[in-house]
């Protein structure tokens, strides 16, 4: 079935000798994965490399079989061309970061308009501002309300934290109970809009303290979760 679709690039892979292996999230259809063959060739070609930048947000004609085989894209073009996502050091380290966490994340091959208007709706937000050091935290935080396991905060006044219920609680109950400096880091991100984000005062330390917090929580509620080869690099950034 050929259908137009906004979507947006989780990744681009080099296959063969011309081709590319590219996963979106579309707007019509959830998690597609495309092959685009001889792409890394063809100069005339309507389909070019540099519209499958990671995050990249597209509109594509695609045949989509739906029969858990590689699809094929028919015609694209760029929907919201970015000014810095792609070429400012710090973003484009953020958005290897994230499109990786998503690739991981997000396996649903159906339609989901409400985390995919997120989804574009903060990237251009992102692309737009220059106080970030705390978008990727709050951004993987709020995107575990759209997979099913944000936490329960009704009792966030608590002093521990279960990462694998989700819940705060008053008494260390579990392997899973976290207390301290970390949770309090994390309690500063809830309830807030990405506009607030200048408010959450960190040390650098403290950043990639809670990140690696919710990194752990992602762990013990994703399955197959792996830890995301580009998160050394944005460490080395943000310390």
């Amino acid at each position: 079935m050929v259908e137009t679709t906004k979507a947006i690039v989780f990744s681009s892979i080099k296959y063969a000798e011309a081709d590319l292996i590219v996963t979106c999230f579309t707007e019509s259809s959830g998690l597609k994965t495309y092959l685009l063959r001889g792409i890394l060739k063809s100069r005339k070609g309507r389909l070019k490399p540099s519209y499958f930048q990671p995050l990249t947000q597209l509109e594509i004609v695609a045949n989509h079989k739906n029969k858990g085989t590689l699809e094929s894209i028919k015609e694209v073009k760029v929907l919201h061309p970015y000014s810095t996502l792609h070429t400012d050091i710090v973003k484009s380290s953020l958005v290897m970061f994230l499109s990786e966490m998503l690739k991981n994340s997000i396996i649903e091959e159906e339609a989901n308009q409400g985390l995919y208007l997120f989804l574009e709706a903060y990237f251009q937000w992102l692309d737009h501002h220059e106080d970030i050091a705390n978008f990727h935290t709050l951004f993987l935080l709020k995107l575990t309300a759209y997979l099913g396991f944000y936490p329960d905060t009704s009792a966030a006044h608590l002093p521990y934290f279960n990462l694998s219920e989700g819940t705060f609680e008053k008494e260390d109950f579990s392997i899973y109970c976290e207390t301290g400096q970390r949770v309090e880091a994390l309690k500063q991100f809830f309830g807030i809009h990405f506009d607030a984000i200048c408010s959450v005062k960190l040390s650098k330390n403290q950043r990639m303290d809670v990140l690696d917090l919710v990194l752990e929580y992602y762990q013990l509620h994703l399955h197959g979760y792996k830890k995301p080869k580009s998160l050394a690099v944005l460490q080395q950034l943000f310390n």
